[in-house]
């Protein structure tokens, strides 16, 4: 390819178009008309002697060429925006941004509205999308743009990522408030004659890092339910005999439940800010990550 004819209104169309895959879309995207878009579509095709869309039923497919360009080719334009705007000062009150932030079902109900009104309250236009966290897929959803934050346990985070510690976890032991076997003090040959309620986020295992301490520890329990989200916990042994451990802001402010000190004292996680190193040096990102860490740790 001649590096001569590289034009970064072509590149930044062709990356509309593949994150589109439509001419029509792509077009609304860069305030473009549609036959502009078209004839740069038929630049990008000669300049890189591939098709890169063909036309399908619904829109178009991007070819095996095309698929391979879209990350670099979006990395690289990342880099040239960032270049533009690092050094700009950056006004929230004036800023229209969206962030999409990837978390647990828990930690969107524990922090995202606060996250969201704090942000608000100093970004007036700023819009929050709360998705949920995809361990598996987070470094790819990160570069291709389509998460910009997690809050997260950061050591179970793509070791790629960037993040930043915000606050330290602890499990509590909770049951329905007239549970006859759950107190403060209680030793673990007690803990485990209970029959327990564990969490599963990705549905249905009955086994967690807490019976893996366990074993080491020459015990076992009895798990009943394995459930799929911590915040079904507080209503399933509010009504019967079962016994949970779940992360104590969950539980802070509910007076129907018996909260008691985990037998397990080693048992907790941290919490923090993950993002990818294409976010890294944006001035707005970096305003949002310092504003979640001022809310969530103040």
């Amino acid at each position: 390819m001649d590096t001569k004819r590289l034009d970064l209104n072509l590149l930044a169309t062709l990356e509309a178009l593949l994150e589109e895959q439509n001419v029509t879309k792509a077009a609304v995207r860069l305030h473009l008309s549609q036959p502009t878009v078209s004839a740069q579509l038929s630049r990008l095709r000669d300049m890189f002697n591939d098709p890169l869309l063909i036309p399908a039923q619904r829109g178009m497919i991007p070819t095996a060429r095309a698929l391979e360009l879209r990350s670099p080719l979006h990395s690289a334009l990342d880099q040239v925006r960032d270049t533009l705007t690092i050094h700009q000062h950056f006004e929230p009150t004036q800023a229209k941004l969206t962030l999409i932030l990837a978390c647990t079902d828990y930690l969107q109900a524990l922090l995202g509205l606060s996250v969201v009104k704090e942000l608000r309250r100093k970004a007036p236009n700023i819009r929050v999308g709360l998705r949920n966290l995809e361990p598996t897929r987070l470094e790819a959803q990160m570069a291709d743009g389509e998460v910009d934050l997690a809050l997260m346990t950061p050591n179970e985070a793509p070791p790629f990522l960037r993040s930043r510690h915000l606050y330290d976890e602890i499990y509590v032991l909770v049951g329905r408030r007239d549970h006859p076997h759950i107190f403060d003090g209680m030793m673990i040959e007690d803990y485990v004659q209970l029959e327990h309620v564990v969490v599963s986020l990705s549905g249905g295992n009955f086994y967690t890092s807490i019976d893996q301490i366990l074993e080491t520890l020459g015990h076992s329990r009895k798990v009943i339910l394995s459930a799929a989200s911590f915040l079904l916990i507080p209503e399933l042994v509010s009504q019967s005999n079962l016994v949970a451990l779940v992360p104590q802001r969950l539980v802070a402010e509910r007076k129907d439940l018996k909260v008691v000190e985990s037998p397990i004292k080693s048992a907790g996680f941290s919490v923090g800010m993950v993002w990818h190193e294409r976010n890294h040096g944006h001035s707005a990102h970096r305003w949002i990550r310092e504003v979640i860490n001022q809310t969530i740790t103040c």
